[in-house]
């Protein structure tokens, strides 16, 4: 069986956003076999690995609140990493 590949994300809702739907959104990560790597205090939000389809699902379940779902990688000041 394969394996469906998986994408590093941050993911981030607005600070009105209920805890409640940050909580499901993790949650259906982890379901996925997704995996959160870390989770952040200053924004509303936490960097994942998950497959395509767990990313689907957090997108249509905060269009409400609409989450922000961004490619996480390295920035630089320098132009190259």
């Amino acid at each position: 069986m394969a394996v469906a590949p998986q994408r590093s994300v941050i993911i981030s809702f607005p600070n009105e956003t209920p805890d409640h739907i940050v909580e499901e959104a993790k949650e259906g990560i982890r379901k996925a076999k997704g995996v959160i790597t870390h989770e952040y205090n200053i924004i509303k939000g936490f960097a994942a690995q998950a497959p395509a389809s767990a990313l689907e699902f957090v997108t249509t379940m905060g269009e409400q609140y609409k989450v922000e779902i961004e490619e996480d990688g390295v920035v630089t000041t320098q132009g190259e990493a």
